[in-house]
């Protein structure tokens, strides 16, 4: 079943690896119901948007995201006021000019955090190795979408704690009966992905580990989990076990050419609950071992 667009929430940033997609085309495999809903890498919140659930945790480990979704939340009419003069000044000078700034108040970062979002190349976040953005101007020049207002996101974040934080500290505050959606950046174990170029300094395959270790706890604690991630054998199998592994298709939006864009799969794995039926079918993974040989152990 397709969700109808007017019954979501639009996110109100452009994040790469975004999961609209998702909630729009496969909402089945989401649990008909649970307590909080927990969300450690939030990115662009099209999952948390889409669903509106009534309380929620979200946090990521980019902390000038956070205070962007904070300032949403707590002072939407003056972000408001500041993207409108972002919009009357923007210019191909101008954002470099802003990209350079070192912002003073809570409101003027997130205001700069969200035009360069806007109208950088592909709403990527990538900063250099003194943790300073160095995304170059994109082709878009909206910087305030027609009749836009940021009152329904700061309504619906009005029910949610933000922390930035590291991916562990948040899972560990899963318990049961939560439901913990993860969408990392995604990795492999050789890197060999669309992501990689723009995540393995963000996230690397160890942290693919600690992940894994990190949602074993969860899932030992009765959390249901969602996971998304890349369709490559390294992530199965590093993965399997888990839960219910199924493969999904999605459009690929990274590519620098819109010629060299095509349609994807990725992996969604399920853990304690059971998902929806659908006429949109998502595959399930049985994949063997590296080693070939069967692989042994029942799913939750």
């Amino acid at each position: 079943m397709r969700l109808p667009v007017d019954k979501v929430l639009l996110p109100f940033l452009k994040w790469a690896g975004g999961k609209r997609w998702l909630i729009l085309n496969y909402r089945y495999l989401f649990p008909a119901s649970f307590e909080t809903y927990v969300e450690p890498f939030v990115g662009g919140g099209a999952v948390y948007f889409g669903l509106l659930p009534e309380q929620a945790l979200l946090s990521d480990a980019n902390d000038r995201l956070i205070e962007c979704y904070t300032q949403v939340r707590d002072n939407p009419k003056k972000l408001m006021s500041l993207m409108r003069l972002h919009q009357q000044n923007h210019s191909t000078e101008y954002y470099y000019d802003v990209r350079a700034k070192v912002c003073r108040s809570d409101s003027s970062r997130a205001a700069q955090f969200l035009y360069l979002n806007r109208t950088c190349w592909n709403g990527l976040y990538r900063a250099n190795l003194n943790g300073v953005f160095n995304v170059p101007k994109g082709t878009k020049d909206s910087v305030v979408f027609a009749g836009e207002s940021f009152d329904g996101p700061s309504r619906a974040l009005a029910k949610a704690e933000l922390r930035a934080c590291d991916f562990e500290k948040t899972i560990a505050l899963a318990k049961d009966g939560d439901f913990l959606f993860v969408d990392p950046p995604y990795t492999v174990k050789h890197n060999f992905n669309g992501f990689a170029k723009y995540n393995e300094t963000i996230f690397s395959w160890t942290d693919q580990i600690r992940l894994r270790n990190a949602l074993d706890g969860a899932a030992s604690r009765g959390v249901k989990i969602m996971l998304t991630n890349a369709d490559h054998e390294s992530v199965v199998e590093l993965f399997f076990g888990l839960g219910n592994i199924h493969k999904v298709r999605r459009t690929s939006l990274i590519a620098s050419e819109s010629q060299r864009r095509s349609s994807v799969t990725e992996i969604v794995v399920t853990v304690n609950y059971e998902v929806g039926r659908n006429d949109v079918t998502a595959s399930t993974i049985a994949r063997p071992r590296s080693d070939g040989r069967p692989r042994t152990g029942a799913s939750r």
